[in-house]
């Protein structure tokens, strides 16, 4: 299992970038694929989160309205479009997925490299 997230960069406030994770070993249609990040001294926080056959979705009170969680099955990957940016988003951003360990019952977790979104004038 390998996630493998890129996108990331430099842009001003209120302008838009998209976030890609790309997937091997499982697929985005069956497990849940999660985007986080984290800022320097902060915790991890979870952003976005697509699952089901149905595509279905949540956000954090923080970027809801702003980001957009999607996935293209034929690419198994999944996609994180931010709009209107501001600098509180300046972070290292990741993907996850919980995987299950066949046979154990147990789910393994498994992170994307992260990707820095810096947000700046």
């Amino acid at each position: 299992v390998q996630l493998q997230a890129s996108g990331g960069g430099l842009v001003q406030p209120g302008e838009s970038l998209g976030l890609s994770c790309a997937a091997s070993g499982f697929s985005v249609d069956v497990y849940a694929v999660g985007w986080y990040r984290q800022a320097p001294g902060k915790a991890r926080e979870g952003v976005a989160c697509i699952w089901g056959r149905e595509g279905d979705n949540g956000y954090s009170d923080s970027v809801k309205g702003r980001f957009t969680v999607s996935r293209d099955s034929a690419k198994n990957t999944v996609y994180l479009q931010m709009d209107s940016l501001n600098p509180e988003d300046t972070s290292v951003y990741y993907c996850n997925a919980d995987i299950a360990i066949i046979g154990t019952g147990r789910m393994q977790a498994y992170w994307g490299q992260g990707t820095q979104v810096t947000v700046s004038s």
